[in-house]
């Protein structure tokens, strides 16, 4: 959920890019905010978010308006990962995991900028949305890790090393560990740690210093260019 603060800049244009689980605003300067909008999920990631998130995504590429993106969670979550109490009731997770194959495709290649603004937890494929984005601000009480692996779900190992480098993705992906703001700083996880509740505000600014620089979007082609295809053919 936008908070108040964060709220108050935010205009309607974005409105007809709204759904059930994943609603949409702009502000006038050229910030869009996505929020995850299952609250009662701790915004796990079914299909029907994760293919909201790629419609909204190809939305907002085509709009010229928009230079920056911001990605958040409502309730006071950012993402609890994916929804395992659908993806246990599928018969056919043959076609869940290649769905899930184009969701990660559409946000690790999306050529805008996105910044996450997490606020209590980001983990397992939450932690993996965040890692996805290009710049990451956290509250100071956010937790983070993969803990499916305990469950015996793999990590997205390169997807994490490519972020926080080899021997702390090592860590998290072998021991599922969750860790802390302070701890989640130090490896590179997140760029900015503000106070609980103000992550989406601090978000909403630094999307909008990013929006003011001319050679943003160029650098964001760069990266997506440059960068390996982590998550196999679409």
């Amino acid at each position: 959920m936008v908070n108040t603060t964060a709220a108050d800049q935010l205009n309607e244009k974005g409105s007809d890019l709204d759904s059930r689980v994943l609603q949409v605003h702009k502000t006038d300067s050229g910030v869009a905010v996505a929020t995850l909008n299952r609250p009662d999920k701790r915004n796990a990631l079914n299909m029907a978010l994760r293919q909201a998130i790629i419609d909204v995504l190809n939305e907002l590429e085509a709009d010229e308006s928009v230079k920056v993106v911001v990605l958040c969670g409502s309730g006071g979550v950012f993402c609890a990962g994916f929804d395992l109490d659908e993806l246990m009731s599928t018969e056919d997770r043959s076609a869940v995991f290649a769905h899930s194959t184009a969701y990660h495709h559409a946000v690790h290649n999306f050529p805008k900028p996105l910044v996450a603004a997490i606020e209590g937890a980001a983990v397992a494929g939450g932690m993996d949305l965040a890692l996805m984005c290009d710049m990451r601000v956290g509250a100071s009480d956010a937790k983070y890790g993969q803990p499916q692996v305990k469950m015996g779900v793999p990590a997205a190992f390169d997807l994490v090393k490519s972020v926080v480098g080899d021997p702390a993705a090592r860590e998290l992906c072998i021991t599922g560990r969750i860790i802390d703001a302070s701890h989640a700083s130090s490896i590179g996880l997140i760029h900015r740690t503000v106070t609980p509740g103000e992550a989406v505000e601090a978000a909403i600014t630094l999307a909008g210093e990013i929006a003011e620089v001319a050679a943003a979007s160029a650098m964001k082609k760069a990266f997506v260019d440059a960068q390996p295809d982590l998550f196999g053919p679409t």
